[in-house]
């Protein structure tokens, strides 16, 4: 099977090795992610087929986010290429400060890139980063804790669902919580989350004169419900615990439930790494009945900052990590369900791949998310998980900060609210909004 959908390694190293006139050292900083961390075990694969070499700086998530935004402000060019996502891309190619990436060859297939991640990462039409993974987020749960607690996951279960069934498997006793979620501080961490969340709760950051909205009802309904069903069926520290936390409490089996990337399924189901490999289900992110599913859409994409000096060999990168064929090359090494997901029509054509356990409901999630509108009453941003502003990020990193002392008992919802209500207002007015 795998053989009828490769594409011919000599085609692959003829498209890199064409503007290979000289090797180059290029310096790439990545997020200590899974898959990343997989990329780089295969990098000998596109030195020996380029004659360039890679050097890694590999952070985890919040530091990356703030190295990778320092750099490229500042223009300190210690990177060739930064692994950025969607929110950062549309700004900073509005800037100049990446390089567009209209002139990769045929042979790559630009436009086998899903619709949504290339939307993401372009602005007018030109795509400035190439997805090397996209997600959404979605619901893994623990099959046999589900049964042994008298329940039955919908495809499409509603917030009200996911309480009652995590406060039904949670026992404490034995070390196992009912729910994991972020509570990391951070825009991309807890905040990623809760604003997706809010989304299904009718909430949002700003109404469309740009006036910010934490000091309305549907914010402290978020929250409330956030933090009391955390204290009732979530896992200690969970203030603490981000993305790679969560991950390595449910592979222990501690979780019955988590609510998070859809790239982490691979993660969970892998037996090798998840004690709990083979009782693990999927279903969408909770609703409330509002109409707003409150899953979020993603890439984790490669970009080049406009500055370097090294743009050519950077992009033959680009394309060995973003191509069809190092799909094909992690599927022969590592097996289908772990090739990084998300980012090609193709790979949810491909045979091979529809017999993942979990490649339906990813694709559901990622084509259901809803970026321009992605709220029940209208806002004038874009963004599920984010809003789509320069100031966005920092002033988040502030409110993530609140909320995350409100899950930790430091402060009451409503003080975490009125702090955020009023930092929101101070940074968008000194903005000019």
């Amino acid at each position: 099977m795998f053989a009828k959908y490769a594409i011919g390694t000599a085609t692959a190293i003829s498209l890199l090795a064409a503007g290979s006139a000289s090797a180059e050292t290029i310096t790439i900083a990545t997020v200590n992610n899974g898959d990343m961390i997989r990329m780089q075990g295969l990098t000998d694969d596109f030195t020996a087929k380029t004659g360039h070499e890679v050097e890694w700086v590999t952070l985890e998530e919040n530091v990356l986010r703030q190295r990778v935004t320092t750099d490229i402000t500042t223009k300190g060019g210690q990177f060739d290429i930064m692994t950025i996502g969607m929110y950062e891309t549309p700004i900073w190619g509005s800037n100049g400060w990446l390089v567009p990436l209209d002139d990769l060859p045929p042979e790559y297939d630009a436009d086998d890139i899903l619709p949504a991640m290339r939307g993401g990462l372009s602005v007018d039409g030109t795509l400035y980063a190439a997805p090397f993974y996209g997600e959404s987020s979605m619901i893994m749960y623990r099959t046999d804790l589900m049964e042994q607690a008298g329940l039955e996951m919908p495809d499409a279960p509603t917030w009200d669902f996911v309480a009652e069934a995590a406060r039904a498997m949670t026992d404490k006793d034995a070390g196992i919580y009912g729910i994991c979620l972020r509570g990391k501080a951070g825009w991309g961490e807890n905040m990623a989350f809760l604003t997706a969340t809010a989304n299904a709760f009718g909430a949002r950051w700003f109404d469309e004169n740009w006036q910010p909205q934490f000091d309305q009802p549907e914010w402290k309904e978020t929250l409330e419900f956030y933090v009391n069903l955390m204290n009732d069926a979530g896992p200690p520290g969970a203030s603490n615990n981000g993305f790679n936390e969560n991950l390595s409490l449910f592979q222990q089996g501690k979780c019955g439930m988590w609510i998070d990337a859809t790239v982490a399924a691979s993660f969970v189901t892998s037996p090798d790494d998840s004690t709990v490999a083979d009782k693990v289900g999927f279903a969408l992110a909770p609703d409330t009945g509002k109409g707003k599913r409150g899953n979020w859409l993603w890439a984790w994409a490669l970009g080049i900052p406009a500055g370097t000096q090294k743009a050519d060999a950077a992009k033959e990168f680009i394309q060995w990590a973003t191509s069809k064929e190092y799909i094909e090359l992690v599927a022969e090494k590592d097996g289908w369900a772990n090739v990084p997901p998300g980012a090609r029509t193709s790979l949810y054509e491909n045979p091979n791949y529809q017999e993942v356990p979990f490649a339906r409901m990813t694709l559901e999630s990622i084509q259901s998310a809803d970026p321009t509108n992605p709220t029940v009453d209208p806002v004038p941003y874009v963004g599920v998980q984010f809003a789509a502003i320069p100031e966005f990020a920092g002033i988040a990193g502030q409110v993530g900060q609140e909320f995350a002392a409100a899950l930790a008992g430091q402060q009451s919802v409503e003080a975490a609210l009125e702090k955020a209500q009023a930092l929101t207002t101070d940074e968008m007015e000194a903005a000019g909004y």
